[in-house]
């Protein structure tokens, strides 16, 4: 069987496979791990309480100053503007409402229970179990009543299970000695856990897969060939790819071979950033910036220190696939670090700080496609994870094997049914 794309979530899906004894080819159209993929340049949260969907109730009064907002967390190409627009209306429309949202968050919970626990296994057996850990994650509020309007997300996940402790004032500055004194109150999640460098991880389960039998294939996959409802072969570019079964994981490149297997997704991109300092530690001191990844909710983006480096990664442009990257997106989440944490040392380091862009694959509603194509059962869904892509990808890997070997799902698969804008 083939594996279209080897992101995290390809990668996962090739290691459950070849689990239950399957053979597994990886097609990919660049080499392994390199810095085209999103999962590369995540920002390292194995985070099992993102539970909530990006858009909620109200969002769109708030679409016109986010959009005005220069230095602000959202971006869009105007030219781009009109291709998306159905899919902006279904984003919006899908967090309408408590009720979507609850449904969201319950839906997301199940996919992202334990994610922590799950990738440490997968770490350990690839041989790099120092590259996840579990040590809580951190969201910060410049007061208690950013946490306050906050409140209704906070309690669902409350209500799924999801303890949280809340810090502020001395406490929040004990944990957080370098973060600018106007931030006074976090919310610590201890179940959560992060990755150190999700780009080595990537290249270690890729490497893991080809020790287990996985077989490379460089190239693009240009659709599909179904004969009397039964996979005969991928299509690439170089020919045809014979094989009785396969896993649509290419990311946000998905739409397409979804609409060659039967399903209309409504899939688009997210395109991130991200900034990496190479920051030092000094003599017996820890390197200067977070203790915790932290979340700086008002600003949204995530600090992390990787094995690397310091790494500030955020903002959503909705700008297509095929737009060339927009530095300056990079360069203000850059600026906001540097702000954010007085004790990093500025030029130099600034100067020689290393920019990246990727393309979440984002579906309207907030959920993956995770599950069997109309055209063929022998084909199944597995993209469009967002924000939690990386955190996600453990449990999709097994979602999708279990699929494949006609086991029952762990969990309820309507949620992310490929089928549901059908309804």
């Amino acid at each position: 069987m083939v594996v279209i794309g080897a992101g995290i979530v390809g990668a996962v899906c090739a290691v459950e496979i070849l689990r239950t004894g399957r053979s597994v080819t990886l097609l990919n159209p660049h080499p392994a791990a390199g810095p085209e993929a999103t999962s590369y340049g995540n920002a390292g949260w194995l985070s099992s309480h993102s539970i909530l969907p990006p858009s909620g109730p109200g969002m769109w009064k708030q679409i016109p100053a986010l959009l005005t907002d220069p230095d602000g967390p959202l971006a869009v190409r105007w030219g781009y503007l009109p291709r998306a627009l159905p899919w902006l209306s279904r984003f919006l429309h899908a967090g309408g409402t408590p009720d979507r949202v609850a449904r969201t968050a319950h839906a997301l919970r199940q996919l992202l229970r334990d994610a922590p626990a799950l990738h440490a296994r997968l770490a350990a057996d690839a041989g790099v179990p120092h590259l996840v850990a579990r040590r809580g994650l951190l969201h910060v509020y410049p007061s208690r009543e950013g946490f306050e309007a906050d409140a209704p997300g906070w309690r669902l996940r409350a209500q799924e299970g999801i303890a949280f402790e809340t810090l502020e004032g001395g406490d929040l500055r004990a944990q957080e000695p370098d973060l600018l004194p106007a931030y006074r109150f976090g919310v610590r999640v201890d179940e959560a856990g992060h990755c150190a460098d999700p780009g080595s991880y990537l290249a270690a389960l890729l490497a893991h897969a080809q020790t287990l039998g996985a077989r490379w294939v460089t190239g693009e996959a240009t659709g599909l060939r179904i004969e009397a409802g039964r996979l005969v072969a991928v299509r690439t570019g170089q020919g045809d790819l014979p094989c009785d079964a396969a896993v649509i994981a290419a990311g946000a490149y998905s739409k397409a071979l979804a609409r060659d297997a039967g399903d209309r997704v409504w899939l688009d991109t997210e395109r991130g950033y991200h900034a990496m300092l190479d920051v030092r530690a000094g003599p017996g001191a820890p390197p200067p910036g977070p203790r915790t990844s932290t979340m700086v909710m008002d600003r949204k983006l995530i600090v992390h220190q990787m094995a690397h480096g310091l790494r500030v990664a955020g903002q959503v442009e909705i700008a297509g696939l095929q737009a060339e990257p927009d530095w300056r997106r990079a360069r203000i989440l850059l600026r906001h670090l540097l702000d954010l944490y007085p004790a990093l040392p500025r030029a130099p380091l600034e100067e020689g700080a290393r920019l990246w862009m990727g393309r979440r694959p984002s579906t309207s509603d907030g959920l993956p496609c995770i599950g069997p194509a109309s055209s063929s059962a022998d084909v199944v869904h597995a993209y469009g994870h967002g924000h939690v892509g990386l955190g996600s990808s453990a449990r999709t890997g097994r979602l999708v094997a279990q699929l494949l070997d006609g086991r029952t799902p762990e969990i309820d698969l309507a949620p992310f049914s490929p089928q549901r804008w059908r309804r």
